[in-house]
């Protein structure tokens, strides 16, 4: 296996500090992958969202993202990276940061049971959760996630800040936009292009083309609507699964 990731290389004997920004269930699998592929020492997560001192996953929530200098003197930290689901909020928390502290690192975290081919090239930043294949010669811009049993193909693009959820299998020489997302189950065939602040709908099969800011969905996938950069496609957080079921009427 060979490929290039866009960031320094860290030996083992002297792992550096990182902190996860986002205590989410997107940052869980994050951790998950941070300390299998065991290259860093993970000290906490920063969250906007949850009190300095709560407890995610067994690490504390050392703060917020302008709490970061006084954590990086503190804990001497290296860097981190951004476990935010959503394309565009993960994009605009790594502006802030980057212009708050220049000097952060922001790492990859790639689960070591994924196969990568030859020549690929990784962004910093970037996420590869467990079941991922990318195939030879396939480019994956920064901060961008292809999520569990996803399929990149042979000579593939992902632009910055793009994702491919779980189950997404795309053919050989696909390319996709900045900040696109490709929702679950989805299907695409060979050589398409899907351009920039586009989503593409679960369970569709993408057999064309598909231009910026718009939402596709179907079999085949057709435009439903334009939309706009920034646009909301997750459903967003919801109870822990064992509630829903236990105050479910259905059953």
């Amino acid at each position: 296996m060979q490929y290039f990731i866009d960031e320094m290389h860290i030996s083992p004997e002297t792992m550096n500090n990182v902190v996860i920004i986002g205590a989410s269930g997107h940052g869980s699998v994050v951790l998950d992958c941070i300390e299998q592929e065991n290259k860093y020492n993970l000290i906490g997560f920063i969250d906007s969202f949850k009190k300095k001192g709560y407890k995610h996953n067994g690490y504390e929530v050392l703060g917020t993202e302008d709490d970061l200098p006084q954590l990086i003197e503190k804990f001497n930290l290296y860097g981190g990276i951004v476990a935010i689901g959503d394309n565009w909020t993960r994009g605009k928390v790594v502006e802030k940061i980057s212009k708050m502290v220049p000097s952060f690192n922001f790492i990859t975290a790639i689960h070591p049971n994924t196969i990568i081919g030859k020549n690929v090239t990784i962004g910093t930043g970037t996420v590869i959760i467990p079941g991922a294949i990318v195939n030879a010669n396939a480019v994956i811009g920064k901060h961008s996630i292809i999520n569990t049993k996803s399929t990149l193909g042979h000579d593939g693009y992902m632009s910055e800040f793009s994702s491919l959820a779980p189950g997404v299998c795309t053919g050989g020489n696909f390319a996709l936009g900045a900040y696109s997302a490709i929702s679950l189950g989805t299907n695409i065939i060979e050589n398409i292009t899907i351009g920039a602040h586009t989503v593409v709908g679960a369970g569709s099969l993408v057999i064309r083309d598909f231009k910026n800011n718009v939402m596709v969905h179907g079999n085949p996938a057709q435009v439903i609507r334009t939309r706009n950069k920034g646009e909301k496609y997750l459903a967003g957080t919801s109870k822990p699964a064992r509630n829903r079921l236990r105050e479910s009427t259905f059953f």
